[in-house]
Parts: C-alpha cells; structure tokens; sequence
C-alpha cells in the first residue's frame, strides 16, 4: 500500500510575450496578464512526508529500492527514512504485537483503532489495564535488547 501525502493543485501560469520585430504592436503590455495554465504543482515545506509505503519486512529492500528510484523525479534534495510506527497507524511496532495480543486494537480501514481505558471499574477493565501495563513493559524491554543487538 502507498499513500501520496501532497495534491499538485496551484496551476502554473505563463503571459507569453513576443520578441522580435514589431512586436510592441500586436501586444498589449501587462494589461490583462493573467496568462494560459501551463501545468500543475504542488507546495511543500521542508521536511514534509512526500509518499508513504508500507508493506511486509521481507520486501523492505524492494520498496527502499523503489523510493530511491521515485526520488530521482522530484526536485530538490530528498530522504528516505524508515518509520518506526506499525504500517500507518500512530502505533510504534514494538507497542502493536503486544496490544493486538490482548485484544486492543481494532483494525479501521488502513490504519487501527486502540481501545480506551475508559468505562465502568470491573474486573474485566481492571485486568484490562494490568495487562497493556505489562505489554508496554515488555515491549520495552525488546526495544532495548534489539538497541543493545546493534538493530533499531
């Protein structure tokens, strides 16, 4: 899956002027300058995200291969990084396996949603909050192995 991030939508404009012999009598100056389109762009600021992709760990060559290629069509200098979120979702991938385990998060089109801790005091919600307290601090404790492996 792939997400463009920016819409080329401010047309480009141009006033075409003559420039040769006798051209001061056929124009008309700045009067009525608005000009013909002549394409489309796009406005975007530094460190704006261009193209989203993701897809599965095995294909990670691939798709870095693919970026690196598709780069080469945008002015300007770009980069290539690699999320450290789930997919598309606001879910870091150390925090998702954990959380989808114990029945938090609810999947929502191409991102997911995450149950709130909100609701009645039960047993059910109680347990609930003793087991993503847990998920996190085992998520965490992989993160720094991972980090002290030399990984990301």
């Amino acid at each position: 899956k792939r997400q463009v991030s920016t819409q080329s939508t401010w047309v480009l404009r141009i006033n075409k002027m003559l420039s040769c012999a006798g051209a001061d009598r056929l124009q008309t100056g700045m009067r009525g300058a608005f000009g013909k389109p002549v394409g489309t762009a796009a406005r975007v600021h530094i460190g704006q995200v261009l193209i989203s992709v993701r897809g599965r760990d095995t294909h990670k060559q691939h798709m870095m291969e693919a970026l690196r290629r598709a780069k080469m069509k945008f002015p300007g200098r770009q980069v290539v990084v690699q999320s450290t979120k789930w997919g598309f979702t606001q879910v870091t991938r150390y925090e998702y396996e954990p959380l989808k385990y114990i029945g938090m998060v609810r999947p929502d089109g191409v991102s997911v949603q995450i149950r709130n801790k909100k609701g009645a005091i039960t047993k059910k919600n109680c347990l609930m909050q003793h087991q993503i307290d847990e998920a996190k601090r085992i998520a965490a404790e992989q993160h720094v192995k991972d980090w002290e492996a030399g990984g990301t």
